[in-house]
């Protein structure tokens, strides 16, 4: 009887996108196992490629929106909209992700997710009554200002001055003003999906973790993660959310404490929100063997990841 071969990658970062990734290990396992049967299912975690995974399961249309980028230059980015579920899908790579800049343009102090809250707008514009929303891959570290910014919220200064809201300015923020925040966020259900389950603060922190691949040389690291401390203080104490010891705040930069403080937002654990978006169980049913991968295995697989 021919073995049933459930192929199931995650994409392979900076090579392969997990949907490419499947075809090309289904490739490989027909060469030596002709007679096999291949049933290929790409996965995502929440990070950068959970967009292209669902859209594959759940349909919808993709719509263009013109968004500011991580640096502030305008880009059209996609999302995923199922008229039917008033669902859309959101990826936070596509708008703030380091894959949009070079090298020499890292900068997490000044990088924004202000794009992310103009997409966010631009769902709820389009009718969307559901959001789930991938956050991995950011080329930012400000714990989500720059997305509330766009949404309505107002970062002040000790003189009630507005400050820009970029990471480079977290510590400079007095109070928290969120009467301008979109009253249709308090109506939608928002699921954060993230592929870390990191805390926002401490060595396995957002800053500690994940600045240094964003450019954040040892005396941006410090600024960072003070401007985070005093930001999660502010959140606590003005808006009566705990965000330093959540699970996954630390995702994206902050931006999951962000998403929970200014969204109201869940945070699910990506792989586990995805497979059961996929009905992975099901197809896991009657399986011989499961091939998975993701581009590198590292301490970080075990914290969430979809392998």
């Amino acid at each position: 009887m021919p073995a049933k071969i459930l192929i199931a990658p995650n994409a392979l970062k900076g090579s392969l996108s997990a949907p490419v990734a499947a075809r090309a290990i289904a490739a490989g396992v027909r060469r030596v196992l002709p007679e096999a049967q291949l049933r290929l299912l790409p996965v995502a975690d929440g990070g950068d490629g959970v967009l292209e995974v669902l859209e594959a399961t759940l349909g919808g249309e993709r719509v263009a929106a013109r968004v500011h980028g991580p640096l502030g230059s305008l880009l059209d980015a996609i999302y995923i909209y199922v008229p039917d579920r008033r669902l859309a899908l959101l990826e936070m790579a596509r708008v703030a992700g380091l894959a949009l800049l070079t090298p020499e343009q890292y900068d997490p102090l000044r990088a924004s997710t202000r794009g992310l809250g103009e997409l966010i707008h631009a769902a709820l514009d389009r009718g969307a009554q559901e959001i789930l929303l991938g956050i991995g891959g950011s080329a930012s570290n400000d714990g989500g200002i720059g997305m509330a910014a766009a949404l309505g919220a107002r970062f002040l200064d000790a003189a009630g001055r507005p400050l820009e809201p970029l990471a480079a300015n977290l510590v400079s923020i007095r109070r928290i003003a969120t009467a301008g925040l979109d009253p249709r966020l308090r109506h939608a259900r928002i699921q954060v999906i993230s592929d870390v389950d990191n805390p926002l603060l401490g060595p396995r922190g957002a800053t500690r973790v994940f600045g240094p691949q964003k450019g954040a040389g040892p005396g941006a690291l410090e600024r960072l993660e003070a401007g985070l401390a005093h930001l999660a203080a502010l959140i606590e104490e003005q808006l009566g959310v705990a965000v330093r010891e959540r699970p996954g705040a630390g995702a994206a930069g902050g931006l999951g404490a962000g998403a929970l403080a200014f969204l109201g937002a869940e945070l699910r654990p990506g792989t586990e929100l995805v497979l059961e978006l996929l009905d992975f169980e099901a197809a896991l049913a009657g399986a011989d063997l499961v091939i998975t991968a993701e581009g590198r295995l590292d301490a970080q697989t075990l914290g969430g990841k979809a392998p």
